[in-house]
């Protein structure tokens, strides 16, 4: 099952960037963004997705930003994320300057060709950051933005300062699948949205059929889509058969891991 990824920028994201030098050289100025704690440890343990941090750091490694001022305050932050449960899978950084207009800086993709060309749900994923970069990234990526910032911007999916902001826009992520099954007997397309308000539009060429699935979209307050077409010529069974496989598949990718879900009773 493909991994939805929460791209994260560091400075002016999960700690504050120091408006004079813009660099966290020190433990001094190593200060958290507000509320980032609380509300990306509850996007960790109740989403899944997978979290990465991906940060230009001008010149690193150099004499106007050298390592051993920089590595103290980083480590310090990563330390401070893993106590509060908060485990990043990843982190990438950029040490060009911007003059030299590389790749590997975003908003290039240079560092991220994994996520490109691997096994990822770009689609359902975001970059989080405060920078127009940011934003530039995540359609570099073909993927979702959320830019923290008070100026808003129409190419960025969410605009706000606030992680309990994000958190709720975060939670509020429509659970969809849309699933193709094609076999010698039958052709099946489904359409599911967990988060419906039980719309549904049924075709299986089987009346009966196709009311206990209405009434399954109905009662479960889920959208459903389903056009099916099979050899009804001979019998029924194969496209029950089929429609409730695909069915199936589509709930397993629409819950996606079932992080954050319980069992009741």
């Amino acid at each position: 099952m493909k991994q939805k990824v929460l791209f994260l920028d560091r400075d002016g994201t999960l700690i504050l960037e120091p408006p004079t030098d813009f660099q966290v050289d020190s433990l001094d100025k190593l200060s958290f963004y507000p509320g980032v704690f609380r509300w990306l440890s509850q996007i960790a343990s109740e989403m899944d997705y997978i979290l990465v941090m991906v940060t230009n750091q001008d010149g690193l490694g150099t004499d106007s930003f050298p390592e051993e001022s920089f590595w103290p305050a980083h480590n310090k932050m990563l330390q401070a994320f893993v106590n509060e449960g908060i485990h990043f899978s990843e982190v990438l950084i950029d040490r060009s300057f911007p003059k030299e207009n590389l790749n590997t800086r975003k908003p290039g993709t240079g560092l991220l060709q994994k996520y490109i060309y691997g096994d990822f749900d770009l689609e359902n994923s975001f970059v989080i950051g405060d920078r127009l970069s940011d934003v530039e990234l995540a359609q570099n990526l073909n993927c979702k933005s959320v830019l923290i910032s008070n100026q808003n911007d129409n190419s960025a999916d969410l605009c706000t300062t606030s992680w309990q902001e994000i958190y709720t826009f975060l939670k509020g992520q429509k659970r969809q699948a849309n699933i193709k099954r094609k076999t010698n007997e039958t052709n099946i397309s489904i359409a599911l949205n967990l988060d419906g308000q039980g719309t549904y539009d049924i075709e299986t060429g089987l009346p009966f059929f196709n009311h206990m699935l209405e009434q399954l979209a109905k009662h479960a307050n889920l959208d459903l889509e389903i056009k099916a077409t099979g050899d009804l010529h001979i019998d029924e069974h194969h496209t029950i058969e089929d429609v409730g496989l695909a069915l199936g598949e589509a709930f397993l990718v629409a819950l996606g891991t079932k992080k954050g879900i319980e069992r009741y009773g």
